[in-house]
């Protein structure tokens, strides 16, 4: 099972989505608290459905960003060398995102 990891760096607050491999498939921007952190992990595991998120190719890499309903962007996946191999990520946080647990690292 997937699960989402909170941990702090640089005086700030940042998730991790683990798929269950251990691979991170997914990181946060930098939070100021805690709470506004774990706000944008359930905001991840509201939307997940496949039009918010944004595939792109860029400087030879493949990625893609996970994006709120008022457009902002909640996440952004670990770079990839291939095309398939980042939507194989996109689809594992589309299913494993809603019911990741939550693990508080900091």
């Amino acid at each position: 099972m997937a699960t989402f990891q909170i941990f702090q760096s640089c005086g700030q607050y940042w998730y991790h989505l683990r798929a269950d491999n251990g691979e991170i498939v997914q990181s946060s921007e930098g939070y100021t608290t805690k709470a506004s952190c774990q706000n944008g992990i359930q905001s991840v595991k509201a939307n997940c459905q496949p039009q918010r998120f944004e595939s792109f190719f860029n400087a030879g890499q493949y990625g893609f960003n996970h994006v709120a309903a008022n457009g902002e962007i909640i996440g952004r996946s670990e770079k990839y060398t291939t095309a398939q191999s980042r939507d194989h990520g996109l689809l594992v946080v589309m299913r494993e995102a809603p019911s990741a647990l939550v693990e508080d690292l900091s």
